[in-house]
């Protein structure tokens, strides 16, 4: 699945930005807990703080908080291929922040 091109535009404009206040938007996350290799070769660490995003760079710092917990994660895979969703965090970081499941976060990315 692959975004909208105006999405690709945001989402690299934010890069672009990175750490403004600017680039900070809520989107729906939800977590994985398995796999054997990531899109960038790396192998899969269900309890690392990586993500899964369809568009940023591998390498991306993003900051993702839910409840009032935050934890920052690397971009190291690609996903969700859920419609509607925006990134698909690693089962150790969607603990970190507490997420069960699929639910409202707020990004920052960072660079």
């Amino acid at each position: 699945m692959l975004l909208p091109r105006n999405a690709l535009r945001a989402a690299f404009a934010c890069l672009a930005l990175a750490g403004s206040a600017s680039c900070a938007r809520a989107e729906v996350a939800s977590w994985y807990g398995s796999g054997r290799r990531t899109a960038n070769g790396e192998r899969f660490a269900p309890d690392g703080l990586t993500a899964a995003h369809r568009a940023l760079p591998f390498g991306t710092r993003v900051r993702v908080t839910y409840g009032g917990r935050s934890v920052v994660v690397r971009i190291n895979d690609r996903g969700p291929f859920i419609a509607g969703r925006a990134i698909d965090l690693s089962r150790g970081a969607a603990r970190a922040i507490g997420l069960t499941g699929v639910g409202r976060v707020h990004l920052a990315i960072l660079g």
